[in-house]
């Protein structure tokens, strides 16, 4: 079993947020920040937190929404989409990169990593784990569905640890023109990894939206975790 809770994360400038933090069974290991979806650290992201706990990482999650609401929790509703879209809109990116850089320094001090610190994003949080990368805070970084990555290019050569991409091929909000723009700014890197899933759309990985493709899925999170292992653990 996991252990699971809410901790305090304190930034440079004293205003502290919050992460879910979920400790592996043998209660120790290498670290992964996990970062939400627009949905906010909700039911679903704090079970992949568990999931990977389970695989025996020390997960946290951290809180991206903070400035504007805590905890957020929305579901997969109209109602829950449409204010997920709003506090979106009302994020400052760079601002929330830089908590997440937060979250990585905090997350490598905790006594329970006793390896490398990675960070993993979905979507809002796939962009915020690549902008974190370009900081050379974590070890490796993995960026599901990452919208917007293709403007922010300027920080690519930034980046020199492994980073792996995952997108959907039917992406409707990621189209392949911006795919392939950050496929040349990687081009010939070898710690640069781009998977591309065909047939399936954007947020294929999460199982409570209608866009869930389990073998998609199935097949990142394989992909995902032999990455993790290779540039994370021992």
């Amino acid at each position: 079993m996991t252990s699971e809770k809410w901790i305090t994360i304190s930034p440079a400038d004293k205003k502290t947020f919050s992460g879910y933090l979920a400790l592996p069974p043998a209660g120790t290991g290498p670290g992964l920040v996990l970062i939400q979806e627009i949905w906010g650290v909700n039911d679903h992201i704090r079970a992949v937190a568990e999931q990977y706990a389970l695989d025996g990482f020390v997960v946290l999650a951290p809180d991206v929404f903070w400035r504007q609401q805590t905890r957020t929790n929305l579901g997969y509703t109209e109602a829950g989409t449409a204010e997920a879209f709003e506090l979106m809109k009302g994020t400052d990116f760079s601002q929330a990169a830089e908590d997440v850089v937060t979250a990585i320094e905090h997350l490598r001090g905790l006594p329970q990593v006793s390896g490398k610190v990675g960070v993993l994003g979905f979507c809002m949080g796939g962009q915020l784990a690549y902008r974190a990368a370009a900081s050379g805070k974590p070890d490796a970084a993995v960026s599901y569905y990452g919208g917007g990555i293709q403007n922010h290019l300027n920080v690519a050569g930034q980046i020199s640890q492994p980073i792996l991409f995952h997108y959907a091929g039917l992406d409707g909000l990621i189209p392949t023109s911006a795919v392939d723009q950050v496929r040349r700014a990687f081009n010939g890197q070898k710690h640069a990894s781009i998977h591309n899933y065909e047939e399936v759309d954007h947020g294929f990985n999460c199982w409570g939206r209608p866009a869930y493709n389990q073998r998609a899925a199935a097949l990142a999170r394989g992909r995902t975790l032999v990455f993790l292992a290779q540039h994370l653990a021992g």
